[in-house]
């Protein structure tokens, strides 16, 4: 690999590592060159089978961010991280007019408080430290567009985006990049009901300039890009990886 895109010798920490997008991430960081630390509260052994498979490097934590306060540990608990990617989410669906504060408290709390305390955690160890670093959250397509029967998902996602350039202003001359990927429609098990349904599958597929839908490993891509040298001068950036969903 060219050295521009290399993370060797880098420690990454990856949120919600246990599946999906997460998972993706994890392995695609490990196979650039990165020991990745997988963070989920639920258990990330498939995810380090993966990276061990490719000779990369791994470990796992238990973090369970329905505390988003949860993660304020976790940087005193493991070596110096020089990347972190918060990428657990949640989501709830209902009509508007029917949505409680549980479902709206629940999804702000792990998309959006927890993403700001996981990213001051890090922020804070890599000052002290004085080194580098690299924040890489992960946004939506909703940080763009309104969506319907999600409105805490929606709320919480264009707070991401808006988080990531405040950061991006406050750190990026103290040495941290702050950037975001908006995933367009990934096929993962979160999107398996609506691949499923052959009308709404149809739908999609047609507004998306490439045709199909996203692989998680095209998310993995991004995600090493704005770890790695070669995005060093890309601060506040919100890179949509959507197959041109959004161009559209």
């Amino acid at each position: 690999m060219s050295a521009i895109f290399s993370l060797a010798g880098k420690r990454a920490l990856v949120t919600g590592a246990n599946t999906g997008i997460g998972q993706a991430i994890a392995l695609s960081l490990a196979k650039a060159g990165a020991e990745v630390i997988c963070a989920a509260r639920s258990s990330a052994a498939e995810t380090l089978e993966l990276i061990a498979k490719t000779g990369g490097k791994g470990q796992a934590i238990s973090l369970d961010l329905s505390d988003p306060m949860s993660g304020q540990s976790a940087f005193a608990e493991v070596a110096a991280v020089d990347i972190l990617v918060n990428n657990a989410g949640i989501i709830r669906r209902a009509d508007s007019i029917d949505f409680t504060e549980a479902d709206w408290d629940d999804v702000m709390d792990v998309n959006l408080k927890a993403v700001f305390f996981l990213s001051q955690g890090f922020a804070r160890a890599v000052l002290q430290r004085g080194g580098e670093g690299k924040v890489i959250n992960i946004a939506s397509m909703l940080s763009f567009q309104g969506g319907i029967r999600v409105p805490s998902y929606t709320a919480s996602k264009s707070g991401v985006a808006g988080l990531t350039k405040l950061l991006a202003n406050e750190w990026a001359a103290k040495g941290i990049n702050v950037n975001a990927i908006a995933p367009g429609y990934i096929a993962t098990n979160n999107t398996e009901a609506l691949r499923a349904d052959a009308a709404r599958n149809q739908a999609i597929l047609d507004r998306i300039p490439a045709g199909r839908w996203g692989d998680p490993e095209d998310i993995g891509g991004a995600a090493v890009f704005l770890a790695s040298p070669a995005a060093k001068y890309i601060h506040g950036a919100i890179l949509n990886v959507d197959g041109g969903w959004l161009a559209r």
